[in-house]
């Protein structure tokens, strides 16, 4: 089993795809790993060679910020846009929709299930 940033990459999925279980790589920057690496995208990742995962491992340690690194600096920018006090950050203090989509509906991932209100009913 190949572990490459701190994380066990699936067994018997291609490495295309395993790739992507790492935080901060998707498709299109997993095919530029391999391509910069040197490794056929269609090898299976339980059957990489050594070589092949330390060449992967140079390739993500220069160009790419993953996991940890990528993980801190998100959120020193939400961080720092609620110590900035702006519009956005705002939003994110308070748990709501920071994009402007609409909150009268919807918009239940950020708030959280509905708490229903006593005495709101029709007579």
């Amino acid at each position: 089993m190949a572990r490459i940033a701190g994380i066990d990459l699936p067994r018997n999925k291609r490495i295309e795809v395993a790739l992507t279980y790492i935080y901060g790589i998707g498709q299109s920057s997993a095919k530029k790993i391999l391509s910069q690496a040197g490794v056929d995208p269609g090898t299976r990742s339980d059957r990489l060679t050594e070589e092949e995962v330390n060449r992967i491992r140079q390739t993500l340690d220069v160009g790419f910020k993953v996991e940890g690194d990528l993980r801190r600096e998100v959120s020193m920018n939400i961080k720092r846009l609620m110590d900035l006090g702006c519009y956005r950050g705002l939003r994110h203090r308070r748990g709501l929709p920071v994009n402007g989509q609409r909150t009268r509906t919807n918009a239940r991932t950020r708030k959280g299930p509905r708490r229903s209100v006593m005495g709101k009913r029709k007579k």
